[in-house]
């Protein structure tokens, strides 16, 4: 059985070249050059609308994930209004200042999902140790957790990922995420035993040009979801698939 390919969009035109190039999810985002922030409701029904499951990441704000009462009950709604108009699931994280998941937060963005699929995002990569988080994760009723195994990529962290994976069993998927690409992708479902893996399947746009620069309004080249690189995404999975 092939891997689930979840890609992670962050506008109206990535939706449409992840649906086209075969993926089986869509991670709804913006502002992906910031590693994912909370789209606005009109992209969340754009999503909706194509198809396609669709897991709306819940981050109010970029930095780090230590987040004050303000921010939870901001996420509490965000979440609530999520799974009211469509979302399949949502993708949360927060941390303790320790470092460790602030199991009260996560708690309250389990109980706002309700039946909703619910995802523990890569904030569980900044724990002092992502494999026993797990069963933190487990104990706290979440479905899925996207990981890179604490490193700046899949296929650096597959050690960890493997051994989350083993501690995951059946009772919560992990999700392979950080650098995955075609080249690669088949090695890391090998290597760790996922069942998912989650990638942008983007290349660089045009460069901004200098007044935008100037003003502050980038600050290099805005990457775009490929249909092509999906598609050979798509592609390398099911071959893989196809072996076992």
């Amino acid at each position: 059985m092939s891997a689930i390919l979840e890609i992670c969009v962050d506008d109206a035109a990535g939706v449409d070249a992840a649906v086209a190039g075969g993926a089986d999810r869509i991670e709804l985002c913006s502002a992906l050059e910031l590693g994912g922030l909370t789209p606005s409701i009109a992209l969340l029904d754009h999503a909706l609308r194509a198809g396609c499951p669709v897991h709306m990441m819940v981050r109010p704000r970029a930095g780090g994930f230590v987040y004050g009462e303000d921010d939870l009950t901001l996420m509490v709604e965000e979440i609530g209004g999520a799974v009211a108009r469509g979302a399949a699931g949502v993708v949360v994280g927060a941390l303790r200042p320790d470092g460790g998941l602030d199991r009260g937060a996560l708690g309250r963005f389990r109980d706002a999902a309700r039946d909703a699929t619910i995802v523990l995002h890569r904030a569980i990569d900044l724990a002092p140790d992502p494999v026993a988080a797990v069963g933190e994760a487990i104990v706290l009723g979440y479905d899925k957790i996207l990981s890179s195994g604490g490193a700046s990529s899949a296929v650096e962290g597959m050690a960890t990922l493997a051994a989350m994976v083993a501690a995951a069993g059946e009772r919560l998927s992990i999700i392979a995420g950080a650098g995955v690409r075609p080249d690669n992708v088949a090695r890391i479902i090998a290597g760790t035993g996922v069942r998912e893996v989650h990638g942008s399947a983007s290349s660089p746009g045009p460069d901004p040009d200098a007044a935008t620069l100037r003003l502050g309004f980038a600050t290099g080249p805005r990457r775009a979801t490929d249909q092509a690189i999906v598609q050979r995404l798509r592609a390398a999975i099911s071959e893989k698939g196809s072996e076992v």
